[in-house]
């Protein structure tokens, strides 16, 4: 496994461990949101630095995702990866404090984001630590300018 790697794997660790101390604290459900919006998008990143899938300088779930699909071939509801996308992009201006249509998420919406990061982490980890990517998998390689990561 390479060395920025494990640094994905070990930051998106770090959001799974914040969101299990909150995930069940009321006024903090945008915060858990948030960061499993981050665990699931540095899981992802260490996808693609692993197997060399491109340029990474994005915050979308839903395009990561598309760019790691083929070595990350378990089925994910693109709509929850758009709804921690908004949740992510709305929780980082004070006004809108990732907010749903309906308002703040409920603990049970929470613990399911909860649950979605901690699954893809795990694949991601079990991914990166076999280090090989599964039968008909490609890989692209970046132009140089491009394979520099956030």
């Amino acid at each position: 496994m390479k060395h920025i790697v494990k640094d994905w794997l070990v930051s998106a660790e770090g959001d799974l461990l914040l969101i299990q101390e909150i995930v069940t604290k009321e006024n903090l459900t945008h915060l858990s949101a948030f960061h499993a919006q981050q665990a699931i998008e540095k899981s992802f990143k260490a996808i693609v630095e692993e197997f060399e899938l491109g340029f990474i300088k994005t915050h979308s779930l839903e395009t990561l995702y598309n760019q790691v699909k083929q070595i990350y071939q378990s089925r994910i509801e693109l709509d929850s990866l758009i709804l921690l996308d908004q949740l992510y992009i709305d929780s980082r201006y004070p006004g809108e404090m990732g907010l749903l249509p309906d308002g703040k998420p409920t603990v049970v919406e929470s613990e399911g984001f909860f649950d979605l990061a901690r699954s893809i982490y795990k694949e991601a980890e079990s991914i990166c630590t076999l280090g090989t990517k599964p039968v008909g998998a490609t890989t692209k390689t970046p132009p140089e300018e491009n394979s520099k990561s956030m």
